[in-house]
């Protein structure tokens, strides 16, 4: 790889990191200017009150338990099992770290059988003490960190975890012991991209499976997996899915769902809606890699 190509990735890796430094919640003006007519106009109030409760709510999100909004598989799904790989990682590690851990959750129940030694960072301040508390239990330390440069010493970790959170593969390789494993889900590039053609703003992080994939290699570890797969999926309603953009914040910069994004978020669920809900592509890739 050149040198030009190498400085591309390390600038697009901390690009990527300004979504940790700019986890804040939705905080739009929540004042509606009726400005349209008639019919249009009541159109608009009532999508208005229809959807203030979600983004009302998501003022409030903590953690990372989005059971309530996750919406239903519509023909077939992805072809691993995150949770049951991770497990039996789990299970031949005796020190493992889980890198964005969010408010713990998924975590902690990893871990409910695990007999090693573990450690969670979670870049977030107000997911940090949550994550404390719901680890707390299983004896597992929760640290405040940045993602990208990560407070622990080289070759620490015989297995590091990674479910949707950013990652620096040098960092990753130089927290790992060597024979250590990386194993990490991470979004892919064609995420809800039937929303792109309504709202522009949409942002595009580029092409994170191949980055992950050489950084990996270029750190000298051995990618044992990479596969990415996209499926659909269908929300119960528009209102799902602005919670979920409220928190997200990084997804369309400047989210507004009650000002200037409301016309085109009503055109999305006019166009997009079918019997199943509001149809759109989720997109996941995986990345299993060894340091030897």
């Amino acid at each position: 790889m050149h040198a030009s190509e190498k400085d591309d990735d390390r600038a697009n890796f901390h690009r990527e990191a300004k979504r940790d430094d700019e986890k804040e919640l939705y905080r739009g003006d929540w004042r509606f200017d009726q400005t349209m007519p008639g019919a249009a106009r009541e159109a608009d109030s009532e999508s208005v009150d229809r959807l203030r409760p979600y983004v009302e709510r998501a003022r409030t999100f903590v953690g990372w338990n989005l059971e309530r909004v996750s919406p239903k598989r519509i023909g077939p799904g992805l072809p691993w099992d995150y949770k049951r790989r991770a497990k039996k990682l789990l299970a031949r590690a005796s020190y493992t770290l889980d890198v964005g851990t969010g408010g713990g959750e998924l975590f902690a129940e990893l871990c409910d059988a695990y007999r090693g030694r573990a450690v969670a960072s979670e870049p977030w301040a107000v997911n940090a003490p949550i994550a404390k508390r719901a680890l707390s239990d299983l004896r597992i330390e929760v640290v405040r960190a940045h993602s990208l440069r990560l407070p622990f010493q080289d070759d620490a970790f015989d297995l590091v975890l990674d479910r949707h959170e950013e990652m620096d593969p040098d960092e990753i390789h130089r927290v790992l012991a060597p024979g250590g494993t990386v194993y990490t889900q991470q979004i892919g590039r064609n995420e809800w991209n039937e929303l792109r053609p309504f709202l522009p703003r949409m942002q595009d992080f580029g092409p994170l499976l191949d980055r992950y994939v050489r950084g990996f290699r270029r750190a000298g570890m051995i990618v044992a997996r990479a596969e990415t797969r996209d499926i659909r999926v269908a929300y119960r309603g528009l209102g799902e899915l602005v919670y979920l953009l409220c928190v997200s914040p990084w997804t369309i910069p400047d989210f507004n769902p009650l000002g200037r994004d409301l016309a085109p978020l009503r055109r999305v669920e006019e166009r997009l809606t079918t019997p199943d809900g509001l149809a759109l592509t989720e997109s996941r890739f995986i990345i299993e890699a060894r340091k030897p």
